[in-house]
């Protein structure tokens, strides 16, 4: 069956969806499925959900999603290091940590997302990628596209369309890429530079590159096109029937405590919390009164809360028994801030009635908080 608009797929939902006791059982040898949601946290929770539940003994998986505008980094990964947070927020973008390692990716609806489900003992990502690659080639033969050694593809021999994810389970096994159709390449390398200066982390860092949509070297193509092409290649290649069935990743009939795992993945404790142990030695240039003020500041975190935390400021320009509170709140909190901005807001409180040491208060909390 045709591949169907992604615009239609709400709409077609329930129509093609197959019933639900049978739906994994009926597919023999292969099933291609697609999301009809562009939730970050619903598609990657339908990952896990396949790799825990489906006997890929039986069956091999295809899984087709898209997402609305999300960063997406590794399992062992730092977002501080890695992504711009202060700009996530104000453009309402969503971070995700997926249980696969390689680094931090960004997903908008011109992006496609390929999960390849299989055995331990049959995963091959460099065939996967081969597959995309024909595909991409029966669709259009002009374009220059090839894998590298390192897991990527690469079109015109320099600008990377496609980054390469596992995660690898004791019996089960599954590789997920990304296909660059027409994103925003703005947003993308705005959202993927962080502001951060003297941050020391042993987590896996992302490595530059340069990208290309493959809307530019061909206008003619749109994500449908592609998706279509390549579960066509895929149906070939596995000989199993060109059928893509859509999913509601939120159907608990469908797929059984589905929930609980969308709702870990939005979890704090999971996005940030799992951050590798990690340090920041910098120093804070305020501006105050057409004078810099230098606070120097030091701190040591493990599971994205704060273990260890030095405040240096300029002698005299508080009392030292005003952000000494500072400094005791801020240690074991969340490097967070939300949590930051209520404790400043509590200590606030037991500041002094002046207003010179409220302004300098207030611009030294300010700081902090941005540090997050």
């Amino acid at each position: 069956m045709a591949l169907q608009s992604l615009k239609n797929c709400l709409w077609l939902s329930c129509v093609l969806r197959t019933p639900k006791a049978c739906f994994w059982s009926t597919a023999s040898g292969g099933l291609i499925i697609q999301s009809v949601s562009n939730d970050v946290y619903q598609n990657l929770a339908v990952e896990d959900w396949i790799h825990d539940h489906m006997d890929l003994e039986k069956q091999h998986v295809l899984f087709l999603w898209r997402n609305s505008p999300a960063v997406v980094i590794g399992r062992h990964q730092n977002p501080w290091q890695e992504c711009n947070l202060r700009l996530l927020r104000q453009k309402n973008i969503k971070l995700a940590r997926r249980r696969s390692g390689g680094g931090t990716v960004y997903h908008d609806l011109g992006n496609i997302n390929l999960t390849f489900f299989t055995t331990r003992k049959k995963y091959e990502r460099m065939e996967n990628l081969k597959l995309i690659v024909k595909a991409l080639k029966a669709l259009r033969p002009q374009l220059d596209v090839h894998v590298t050694d390192r897991y990527d593809i690469l079109l015109d021999r320099q600008y990377k369309i496609s980054g390469t994810a596992a995660k690898l389970g004791r019996t089960s096994a599954y590789h997920h890429c990304t296909l660059l159709c027409n994103a925003d390449k703005f947003v993308l390398s705005s959202v993927l530079k962080s502001p951060y200066k003297g941050l020391k982390s042993n987590a896996t860092p992302s490595v530059p590159a340069l990208v290309k949509n493959l809307f530019e070297e061909d206008p003619s193509l749109t994500s449908e096109i592609l998706l279509d092409a390549i579960a066509k290649e895929y149906a070939v290649q596995h000989q199993i029937d060109h059928h893509i069935t859509l999913i509601n990743p939120a159907d608990e009939t469908l797929l059984p405590g589905i929930g609980n795992k969308t709702k870990e993945l939005q979890t704090w404790e999971w996005v940030y919390g799992k951050t590798p142990k990690f340090s920041i030695s910098t120093c804070v240039n305020m501006t105050y009164k057409d004078s810099v003020v230098d606070v120097k500041v030091n701190m040591d975190l493990k599971h994205g809360r704060i273990e260890v935390c030095n405040i240096d400021l300029p002698e005299q320009w508080l009392p030292p028994g005003l952000y000494s509170e500072l400094v005791k709140g801020l240690t074991g909190s969340k490097f967070c801030p939300n949590e930051a901005t209520t404790l400043v807001t509590t200590l606030l409180r037991v500041c002094p009635q002046d207003d010179e040491l409220h302004s300098r208060w207030n611009l030294l909390c300010e700081n902090m908080i941005r540090l997050m």
